[in-house]
């Protein structure tokens, strides 16, 4: 059986339908903000991970004696 819906605010658990529809309007900003700054991290670390590939290539591409 699942109960209502909570959240969970500087450390203070409260139930959706109890807050206001401006509360659960800043509530689904926050959720929605937190998930693009992970897709930000995620693509963050796939252009790292690619710097890394280009520099190594980078390396191999340059003079030996140097």
């Amino acid at each position: 059986m699942t109960g209502t819906p909570k959240v969970t605010i500087d450390g203070k658990e409260y139930a959706l339908d109890s807050l206001s529809s401006a509360a659960r309007t800043q509530v689904n900003n926050l959720r929605a903000v937190d998930q693009e700054i992970a897709r930000l991290k995620q693509q963050q670390a796939i252009a790292q991970t690619a710097r890394n590939t280009f520099a190594k290539a980078l390396q191999a591409e340059l003079p030996k004696n140097a």
